[in-house]
């Protein structure tokens, strides 16, 4: 599977925006890692090796309708006016342009493929579930001030933990199954440059017709995810409308997103385990030997981590160009 670029958290630009009004450019240098659990950790198994370990260190520079994001290997220019996106291979010293329009059929594409991708692969339960009239859901955001503080990149920040659960209406996340997104968040003081970054991360997505997202997520990744997790957006959203409950700027965030089944479901994935296995004490040593675990009310989506290392005020009209001695591949 293509990818556009390095992964990044999903739920950054929402955190960006809690900073005071935006100014004309900025530049940061960051550091972002991202896992994703089960059948996701599988599709986008490339974020291997060292970067799976350390993460990916890179800089990002915003000014106007153009924003550019590189690192050691990779690049990617987004111009709002061209509707165009440049992928840079700082190894190859090569680049591709991909247009807003390929963009959408390749989401598309990639949301469908998801979709039958998941219906192989997920329990029988899930897929009956899936066939269900559209739930209800509700959404609740919980915010906790631990009183831990630290210095990053050169502020004083303090920790702050946000919750948001997406369950069914008018049932408890255990009995209703849902999603947890946890966001262990230290936050600094407002930082206004920072807030350019997030809406034009939030004019891309507009454009491109998309729920929104970080815009370093890739559009199969982001088409895969949505597909098999829907209701992440709706914590995306959430996090969006609460942000004035948290004051400063997020400068390390670490997401856990977390699906959860709901009692029928576990009862029906027991059921089923114990079907596959056998019953009994055969059934037991089997599922031992075969390393096969019980199902487990809540197992994780996938974790991002962002460190913001550095913030500049300036952005260089070289930040935001393709280099010069850079060929297109067609």
């Amino acid at each position: 599977m293509k990818r556009l670029t390095k992964l990044a958290t999903v739920v950054m630009p929402v955190l960006l925006l809690l900073a005071a009004p935006a100014l004309a450019e900025v530049k940061t240098r960051d550091r972002t890692q991202v896992h994703f659990e089960g059948m996701l950790g599988r599709m986008f198994s490339m974020f291997g090796g060292k970067a799976a370990k350390e993460g990916v260190e890179s800089t990002t520079a915003v000014k106007g309708n153009r924003k550019a994001t590189i690192n050691d290997t990779t690049g990617k220019i987004i111009d709002l006016s061209e509707e165009k996106v440049y992928d840079l291979d700082m190894k190859k010293k090569m680049y591709t342009v991909t247009t807003f329009d390929d963009l959408r059929r390749k989401m598309r594409e990639q949301a469908d493929q998801a979709k039958q991708q998941a219906q192989k692969e997920e329990p029988a339960p899930q897929q009956q579930q899936a066939q269900k009239p559209q739930k209800e859901y509700q959404v609740d955001f919980d915010v906790k001030e631990t009183g831990q503080k630290k210095q990053l990149a050169g502020y004083d920040t303090h920790q702050t933990i946000v919750t948001v659960t997406v369950r069914e209406k008018g049932k408890t996340l255990e009995e209703g199954g849902g999603l947890v997104m946890t966001n262990d968040m230290w936050l600094g003081p407002e930082i206004p440059q920072l807030r350019e970054i997030a809406e034009f991360d939030a004019r891309y997505w507009k454009q491109l017709e998309a729920a929104q997202m970080s815009a370093d997520v890739s559009a199969d990744q982001m088409a895969a995810l949505m597909a098999m997790y829907p209701l992440i957006s709706k914590a995306s959203d959430q996090m969006a409308k609460d942000a004035d409950k948290l004051k400063g700027t997020a400068l390390d965030t670490l997401t856990t997103v977390e699906s959860v089944k709901s009692a029928d479901e576990m009862t029906q994935a027991q059921q089923q385990s114990n079907q596959n296995q056998g019953g009994g004490l055969s059934g037991m040593m089997m599922k031992k030997m075969m390393k096969k675990e019980d199902p487990k009310p809540r197992s994780t989506v996938m974790t991002t981590h962002n460190e913001v290392l550095e913030v500049a005020t300036t952005v260089a009209a070289s930040d935001l160009a393709i280099p010069p001695d850079f060929k297109e591949k067609k």
